[in-house]
């Protein structure tokens, strides 16, 4: 009798530990995904974050086996689709396609019900959107270094204009005045489609916007290209400095990411993030992505939390430093 109770207290302690295993199993064995993924986006149809995102849901099937279906939920700066994302299931089966400004919203929102490093797991670092600031043409700066001694020589007297309080385009300008002590006035804009025409038309003499954006006015002579923000170069803006240049590790460019809810088995993300490497190490695909003003900026899950971590606290100094509050 003793025996049998044994025996049957054995095979129960081995079926639940077969039942435990089974999804990682599965994971790594293939079986993950079964079904459609979930690709949420923080932004409407149509804008910078949407095209990438829509960029790895039409490849990634080739690859997992199954549909990655974008799904838009704007508002809050991004943070309702990463709510959404926050408080799925950690199965795999719901992603974001997270961004920079995750990590200053995040800051300026200290009601904020996500927490971009605590409530996701990192899956992989995807693409970089890099920054350009432009000038108007009678402003005499043609390349950093003199845009930075001209901001200096003339505290207050010129103006920059971004897409909103605090967005990346506003707290790279801040981190640079930050590192030269020059004196501009910040103009914010509700979004990014005026800021170009203003600065052609002199309304505001110095812009920050996508490099597509300014790379499209400074070919035809409207404007002038004064510098990238980040260190790498995108084709077609070969020719652009990069800030860098005047600014020694002076590196700012919004980071597009998966993300998943924490918790998600490693496993699971790690066949995701398989599946991204292999989608970014496309030629076909980094053409189409420089085109929308993006290059492909692969990380794995280690190194992109590590990343996130110090860009993170990269832009809290900068917030305090710079006493930058949301309107």
């Amino acid at each position: 009798m003793k025996r049998s109770v044994s025996t049957i207290h054995r095979r129960a302690l081995l079926a639940t530990a077969l039942a435990l295993a089974a999804p990682f199993a599965g994971a790594q064995g293939g079986a993950y995904p079964t079904k459609p993924i979930r690709l949420m986006v923080g932004y409407a149809a149509g804008g910078g974050v949407d095209a990438m995102a829509r960029l790895l849901a039409q490849r990634l099937p080739a690859i997992l086996g199954q549909q990655v279906v974008v799904e838009n939920r704007s508002g809050a700066s991004g943070m309702i689709a990463a709510e959404v994302v926050a408080q799925a299931p950690a199965d795999g089966y719901t992603l974001l396609m997270g961004e920079t400004g995750m990590l200053i919203t995040s800051q300026l929102q200290p009601r904020a019900n996500v927490d971009p490093i605590k409530s996701f797991t990192p899956v992989a670092s995807a693409f970089l959107a890099p920054l350009m600031i432009v000038a108007n043409n009678n402003v005499p700066a043609a390349t950093p270094k003199e845009l930075i001694a001209l901001l200096k020589a003339n505290p207050g007297k010129y103006s920059y204009a971004t897409s909103g309080v605090g967005t990346v385009h506003h707290l790279g300008f801040e981190m640079m005045k930050a590192q030269t002590g020059a004196f501009i006035i910040h103009i914010p804009y509700r979004g990014a489609a005026q800021i170009v025409p203003d600065v052609i038309s002199g309304q505001v003499p110095i812009g920050v916007v996508s490099a597509t954006a300014g790379m499209a006015q400074a070919r035809s002579g409207k404007l002038r290209a004064l510098a990238l923000m980040n260190t790498g170069k995108l084709p077609g803006a070969e020719n652009v400095p990069a800030m860098a240049e005047a600014l020694p590790g002076f590196n700012v460019a919004p980071r597009l990411m998966l993300l998943a809810p924490a918790g998600t088995p490693a496993a699971v993300v790690e066949r995701l993030n398989e599946a991204v490497r292999t989608v970014l190490a496309s030629a076909e695909l980094a053409q189409t992505a420089a085109q929308q003003g993006a290059i492909p900026a692969y990380l794995p899950p280690a190194q992109l939390a590590a990343a996130l971590q110090q860009e993170s606290a990269a832009w809290a100094r900068i917030i305090k430093a710079q006493k930058v509050k949301m309107e």
